[in-house]
């Protein structure tokens, strides 16, 4: 086995996205000393981040107050309107912003690239002396003799698609630390392997998802309002039994940045998120916006959706998890940057005093003590039972319930119950049971196919090397997957990374096509017989996200 070279930290943090920035930046704030690295698999700080985004400044307030003048690119258009409509097939009703709860306005919120922001951040945490490198994703945790989190370990380079060393070979280093913070985004890799190895799901709920996708638009002058926020639910996932909505937000530079976020726990394993999403687009309401206009960018990303009772134990020996990693996304707000940064800054603040009382590699319940004690909890208490009862009953009833459910907590009136769920893997149907769905062809101007969507995303990797998409079992697919579940990999997957194909008469086949594939962790989350797992490429790998 080759020899990797080490270097020591004080504390390692996987992830360069809002809870690890924020937390880097906290350390430094709290002891200049501190010496702090931060791990990213992304070609750049922001490659890979992908969000709305509307943003609640509040963890940004209190983690550098004068961001508003001191250059930050969301600080460029802050919200001015606030819409929710009720789509039907042809038409929409606007949502009286009334009958929510005060929480759920955007009032002081901001609008713009997440992305742009963590640039931005990054430059804050190097000048004040943190680490950062990009293009070097975290492939293995290290343990130490007595099973505490002593770092990570990157990702090997050069290394063939057979597993040998080609000419340019160098072997992974390892980052050795008192403390490391996984703030890996949804569905990290590592976050996955530990919360198995230290059973920190044990007392919560499973963890589900959405999936979102994402373009950028250039549209026309006359049909741009900076700061106009629109959200949409119903049509089209009201016609598969599906639920989820749609987004759009007039940004900065005459851009609107629209999606749709599909919930993973559909039964009908024929739904397409991606088709869906070009569906949402010919709606009248959103295609008069975009008719006219470019499509510039195209990215796709899981996001949270379990909800409080989901968050699993946060602190472990060695280490915790902390952001998207955990899970603090606020399902009806569509929200989780703030969460993230917050849970970033507490961690850090946890670490602090370790340190200072010159203690590593413990298990810092302070954090989790102080996050369960925070805003956080009181913000996503609130909102905890939206998320299944949307799921159980529907998009119509199960919408009403959900807002009684949070008007009644924002009132403090006591509701004792918290409503669970399954995963979403487990919640996918047998394809027999239920209708095909025919989704119309795109016309290239308004709607798009996946692989042009892909070349939009800016996806790069290495061909030979070796897949990072990982069958557990080979057979799997064409034994279970295809005859049970009509092969759902096609549809569920935004990026055409996997395909049937049929060859001189023979049996379908799974061809997976890695290099499409924008890190979305869709086929990890939602493959029926959980025989997929997503594993780090080589560095640097994936999309290339200019200002998503």
């Amino acid at each position: 086995m080759t020899e990797r070279e080490s270097m020591p930290y004080d504390v390692v943090i996987v992830g360069a996205g809002p809870a690890g920035l924020a937390a880097a930046i906290r350390l430094k704030q709290i002891d200049e000393a501190i010496e702090v690295c931060i791990l990213e698999k992304g070609s750049e700080v922001g490659a890979h981040i992908l969000s709305g985004a509307v943003v609640d400044p509040r963890a940004l307030d209190e983690l550098l107050p004068d961001w508003r003048q001191d250059g930050c690119p969301l600080a460029e258009t802050p919200v001015t309107e606030n819409h929710h409509w009720m789509l039907s097939q042809g038409g929409k009703t606007e949502m009286p912003h009334l009958l929510m709860p005060p929480f759920m306005s955007n009032d002081g919120n901001y609008t713009g690239s997440l992305a742009s922001l963590t640039r931005w951040m990054a430059e804050k945490a190097e000048s004040m002396g943190v680490e950062i490198f990009p293009g070097f994703p975290a492939s293995e945790v290290l343990f130490d003799d007595d099973g505490a989190v002593m770092g990570v370990a990157t990702q090997d380079m050069g290394v063939a698609s057979d597993g040998s060393h080609k000419p340019d070979y160098q072997p992974g280093m390892e980052l050795h630390a008192k403390y490391t913070l996984f703030a890996e985004g949804a569905r990290g890799h590592l976050t996955k392997r530990l919360k198995n190895h230290f059973a920190l799901d044990a007392e919560c709920q499973p963890q589900v998802y959405g999936l979102g996708i994402k373009e950028l638009w250039d549209i026309a002058a006359d049909k741009h309002v900076p700061g106009r926020v629109i959200h949409t639910q119903g049509w089209p996932l009201s016609e598969s039994d599906s639920w989820g909505g749609g987004f759009l937000y007039h940004q900065a530079n005459g851009q609107v940045a629209l999606g749709f976020v599909t919930a993973l726990d559909y039964a009908n394993p024929h739904v397409s998120p991606f088709e869906e999403f070009q569906r949402w687009k010919q709606h009248p309401a959103i295609r008069e916006v975009l008719e006219g206009g470019k499509r510039v960018s195209y990215g796709a990303r899981a996001i949270n959706e379990g909800g409080w009772q989901s968050v699993p134990q946060l602190a472990f020996p060695g280490g915790a998890l902390i952001g998207c990693s955990a899970g603090f996304v606020n399902v009806p707000r569509i929200k989780g940057t703030h969460t993230a940064m917050k849970s970033g800054m507490l961690a850090a603040e946890s670490i602090g005093d370790a340190i200072s009382a010159e203690r590593e590699k413990d298990t810092l319940a302070a954090y989790d003590d102080a996050l369960r004690s925070s805003w956080i909890a009181d913000e996503l208490s609130k909102v905890k039972n939206v998320q299944p009862m949307v799921a159980k009953f529907g998009g119509s009833l199960g919408t009403l319930l959900a807002g009684i459910d949070m008007w009644m907590r924002t009132l403090k009136i006591g509701l004792p119950f918290t409503m669970g769920h399954k995963t979403d893997a487990a919640a996918t149907g047998r394809a027999d049971l239920y209708p095909k769905i025919k989704y119309p062809k795109p016309d290239g101007v308004i709607s798009f196919d996946r692989l042009s969507s892909v070349f939009l995303s800016g996806t790069n990797h290495e061909e030979d090397q070796p897949c990072h998409l990982v069958l557990k079992d080979q057979t799997v697919p064409e034994r279970i997957n295809l005859p049970l579940y009509a092969g759902p990999e096609a549809r569920y997957c935004p990026a055409g990374v996997y395909e049937f194909v049929e060859e001189d008469g023979a049996e379908p086949k799974l061809q997976i096509n890695a290099q499409n594939c924008v890190h979305c962790k869709t086929c990890d989350i939602k493959d029926p017989t959980q025989n997929i797992e997503w594993v780090t490429p080589e560095g640097g790998g994936g999309p290339n996200y200019p200002n998503m």
